[in-house]
């Protein structure tokens, strides 16, 4: 039986002028739509307001799993659970009080994601592992698009995988996946991933979700 994968295309390199009929194209084939929100604070690019971002939420075809990459998360992610976000993550670099504010984005009625930098070790946030729905292994440094895959991150990958055991979370990768690295980041134990580039700037990006999905299936456990 194939293994669960999880693919969430990110619109980070989606036209954004024609958002609805992009998250359309890939819907049939994707598990959620990835909204990276960006402040140019926390990192040096910026995306999406909050009601710009909620707009989107409001009208995806597609649940959307939130990543915050914004300072001030302790206020900002249980907001964005309370509009309407299948998942949010936030940042453990960006967040003061790490279980309080997991706490309340499942309150809110969201997914409650983590996610480390890749200079962040990620065993310092296993006692939080029972508050966690999924952790998120950034294979790049977060704020853009289109940069390339970190393979020394597959170590981190594989340790989180430890970390979780038996439990029902969620491993994420985000950054620089794509038909060349998906197996690679399944075999490490990742099982849900980010693709931005790889899909909307393909001619035909559902396929190109179909294809990566079926790479990673074919992973042997």
């Amino acid at each position: 039986m194939p293994r669960e994968i999880r693919i969430t295309p990110s619109i980070l390199n989606a036209n954004l002028d024609d958002l609805d009929n992009e998250i359309r194209r890939i819907a049939s084939v994707s598990d959620l739509v990835h909204l990276d929100v960006m402040d140019n604070q926390f990192v040096p690019n910026f995306t999406f307001d909050f009601d710009t971002a909620a707009k989107i939420i409001k009208e995806s075809v597609l649940p959307v799993d939130a990543h915050l990459m914004v300072l001030d998360a302790d206020n900002v992610a249980p907001a964005y659970a309370e509009i309407g976000c299948a998942s949010v993550t936030l940042h453990v670099e960006a967040t003061q009080d790490v279980p309080g504010t997991l706490r309340a984005i499942r309150k809110a009625g969201s997914r409650a994601g983590l996610a480390v930098k890749p200079g962040t070790d990620i065993a310092e946030y296993a006692q939080v592992t029972d508050l966690v729905d999924m952790f998120l292994i950034m294979t790049v440094e977060p704020g853009f698009g289109g940069q390339s895959f970190m393979s020394d991150m597959l170590e981190k990958v594989t340790r989180t995988k430890r970390i979780i055991g038996d439990r029902p979370i969620w491993l994420q990768v985000d950054g620089g996946i794509s038909l060349e690295t998906i197996e690679m980041a399944t075999r490490a134990g990742a099982d849900t991933f980010v693709a931005g580039s790889a899909v909307f700037r393909a001619d035909d990006p559902a396929l190109m979700v179909t294809k990566l999905r079926a790479l990673a299936q074919a992973v042997e456990d």
